[in-house]
């Protein structure tokens, strides 16, 4: 299916293989850089392990990586940050799973950490994941462009309660409540779209890339974090549990806004859609060399789960 979309983008571009590719090194990376099972206490590390690997699609550290692609520079020096930004997403979800917020049983078709390893144990996780991820910030080797201090920063704003936190919280609060096009814009600009573009200004950054090229990737990763969420929206109400590999309908349920809810499906779909462009045309100054980037956002406006 991945091959498939990547055949819609202006060049031919072998997502698939470019997601395993991805995926391999991120895995291979988060295996050599957590804790072991074995290590003590062994608990919280298989707790750990047992969301990192439950078959995550690696979005975000694929954006990462792409981004340093297109702006020339090497997987070995963006690996760390990679593995960062897949930890804080992990431990997010680990959080949002829980029975004080989206109280959900299933995650990627599988139980959620909560549900394995209990409340407590849980929360752990989530918390020692995020905590994690500056360690692996910490073993980026900086560039002239960006410090450590400067990495930190950014991982540390996105994380934060300005954005992810901010997102999270403004979802909570929203529950039950009528709500606008601009307030929920609000939400998935923090929630989702912070550490997707995060992601892509982190890839930039590992390449040391230049005032223009950080401009651009920061445009594509907030257009694109917006449509994905949108997208999101969309695939609640429109796929079963089986499809999504989580609860469909959630959102529904907890009575929060959504983008369907709130202007309907066609006009959700049109929204997601000129998102995308819009994280197109802000790749324009690459000059073809950010093809990951686009097949990348190709592949979201169109996934199914």
């Amino acid at each position: 299916m991945l091959a498939a979309m990547a055949a819609n983008t202006k060049r031919s571009f072998d997502l698939s293989a470019y997601v395993q590719r991805v995926t391999k090194s991120v895995d291979a990376g988060l295996d050599k850089f957590l804790p072991s099972t074995s290590t003590k206490p062994a608990t919280i590390h298989k707790a750990m392990r047992y969301s990192l690997f439950a078959g995550g699609k690696r979005m975000r550290p694929a954006l990462l990586l792409a981004a340093a692609d297109a702006c020339g520079g090497k997987w070995n020096d963006a690996l760390p940050l990679a593995c960062a930004v897949e930890c804080i997403h992990t431990y997010s979800l680990i959080h949002d799973d829980l029975p004080a917020m989206d109280d959900d049983d299933f995650r990627r078709g599988n139980p959620t950490n909560h549900k394995v390893f209990g409340e407590g144990i849980a929360i752990l996780a989530g918390d020692a994941l995020l905590t994690e991820a500056f360690a692996l910030a910490a073993k980026a080797k900086g560039w002239p462009r960006y410090s450590h201090k400067q990495i930190v920063a950014e991982i540390a704003l996105a994380a934060g309660s300005l954005q992810l936190i901010a997102g999270q919280v403004a979802d909570l609060e929203g529950e039950g409540k009528k709500t606008s096009v601009d307030q929920l814009r609000y939400i998935h600009e923090r929630k989702t779209s912070a550490l997707l573009c995060a992601s892509a200004r982190l890839g930039g950054m590992s390449a040391n890339c230049n005032a223009a090229q950080l401009k651009a990737l920061t445009s594509f990763g907030y257009h694109v974090g917006l449509a994905f969420q949108v997208i999101d929206d969309i695939l609640d109400v429109t796929k079963t549990s089986e499809q999504l590999g989580k609860t469909a309908g959630k959102d529904i349920a907890a009575q929060k806004a959504t983008y369907p809810s709130i202007v309907g499906l066609e006009k959700s779909h049109k929204i997601a859609a000129d998102l995308t462009a819009r994280a197109f045309a802000s790749l324009k100054p690459f000059k073809g060399k950010a093809r990951a980037l686009e097949a990348l956002a190709e592949f979201l406006l169109k996934r199914q789960n």
